[in-house]
């Protein structure tokens, strides 16, 4: 309660400055929102290459990507006063605003008419349920419900990678009219552009030299809400390290609950990874994923690996989360619930790999290796905004 009344403050006060702002007229200028910003960074490289755009990013809290290493462009603290106060100006007077997460703020942002604003998402793929569609939301109080549903009703225009994606997302964000730009998922270009991924590929074996010894699994599971009060691996590091300790590494992306209180026994067989930011570097590197209903699956299929799907929890997700269509069917590789099947399901190395090939297929129809430069043609280029 103490929480909604503290947001509902925060978001009178951003609404006061946009509605001030607002007066102003609309510039030829695009605000690129920055929560995960991987999909940013892609966006804003093609429209530095295709257009001579004016355009600022704003990087919410969360954001640690050094976008001053990417763009000369201006680059907005949000969680900075005044910087706070000119990103709001640029929102409010924007012809163009690309966001890559639920926005609160959008609420607040009674956009004008000629405004695109344009969700980038951060995920190519869906397993569990989001937006609307989280079983989480039916637990908010009215309040909380309809400001959320009038942010994601700010959105006019979503990205998307593939026909199977077009309905969750209309779904999730409650807008069977919501306009879909068929151009593919701007962060998996990295996927197509092999000296690119061997120049990341380069600099990880530098930091982790092991790397050019053994093979990689990569254990990415989605951080649950309730990893911040049970911080443990899922994963009997001891029973893994002795099946296969000579012949791969195991890479661990810790939640920061688990990271704190994570005591490494086999620091070189055994590496917490969780500092490397951008999940797609890791996964050049990766021979096999271990996951359990992160949206990582959709991208690592593109390199046609082996994926296996350790979903301790499955009937409790289920529950408390659920799935858009039934988990067994969907994911492409193994389902083990405990270390011993996985460790089992190593050793036999069955993978059905057309399976993933096909996986890959459908959830990346439209990513191509040119998504962030169609992205931004389809914008720019074929009269969706105003000159």
């Amino acid at each position: 309660m103490f929480r909604e009344w503290l947001i509902t403050i925060y978001l009178f006060v951003f609404h006061s400055v946009f509605r001030l702002c607002r007066v102003s007229p609309l510039q030829q200028k695009t605000t690129l929102v920055a929560t995960f910003g991987d999909n940013i960074a892609y966006t804003i490289r093609a429209l530095e290459k295709e257009t001579n755009e004016r355009f600022v990013i704003v990087k919410m809290p969360k954001c640690d990507i050094p976008f001053s290493e990417i763009t000369t462009h201006q680059v907005l603290d949000f969680k900075a006063p005044v910087q706070w106060l000119k990103s709001i100006y640029h929102l409010a007077t924007s012809r163009v605003i690309f966001v890559d997460n639920y926005l609160g703020i959008l609420a607040k942002m009674n956009l004008k008419p000629q405004v695109m604003c344009i969700q980038l998402w951060h995920a190519a793929g869906a397993i569990k349920r989001f937006g609307l569609e989280d079983p989480a939301f039916q637990t908010r109080s009215d309040h909380a419900k309809q400001r959320i549903q009038t942010a994601y009703q700010r959105i006019t225009h979503i990205v998307c990678g593939s026909e199977k994606m077009t309905p969750i997302f209309q779904k999730s964000f409650g807008n069977p009219e919501l306009a879909v730009l068929r151009t593919g998922i701007p962060r998996t270009d990295f996927f197509f552009h092999p000296i690119e991924m061997k120049s990341v590929q380069l600099v990880l074996q530098r930091k982790y030299p092991v790397t050019s010894e053994k093979k990689i699994v990569l254990y990415a599971p989605t951080f649950r809400d309730y990893d911040i009060v049970h911080s443990h691996i899922p994963i009997d590091v001891n029973k893994f390290c002795e099946a296969f300790c000579d012949d791969y590494v195991l890479f661990l992306r810790l939640h920061p609950a688990i990271k704190h209180d994570f005591h490494n026994k086999y620091p070189g067989i055994v590496y917490d990874v969780s500092d490397v930011k951008d999940v797609s570097k890791l996964l050049v590197l990766t021979d096999i994923l271990i996951t359990d209903y992160s949206s990582i699956p959709f991208e690592f299929a593109l390199l046609e690996r082996p994926i296996i799907f350790f979903a301790y929890d499955l009937a409790e997700y289920q529950q408390t989360r659920g799935f858009w269509q039934d988990y067994e069917t969907l994911v492409p590789g193994p389902i083990v619930t405990n270390s011993a099947d996985l460790i089992r399901v190593m050793h036999q190395a069955d993978y059905d790999m057309e399976r993933i090939r096909q996986f890959a297929e459908e959830w990346n129809q439209y990513s191509d290796g040119n998504s962030s430069e169609n992205l931004i043609k389809a914008v720019y280029f074929k009269g969706s905004i105003p000159g």
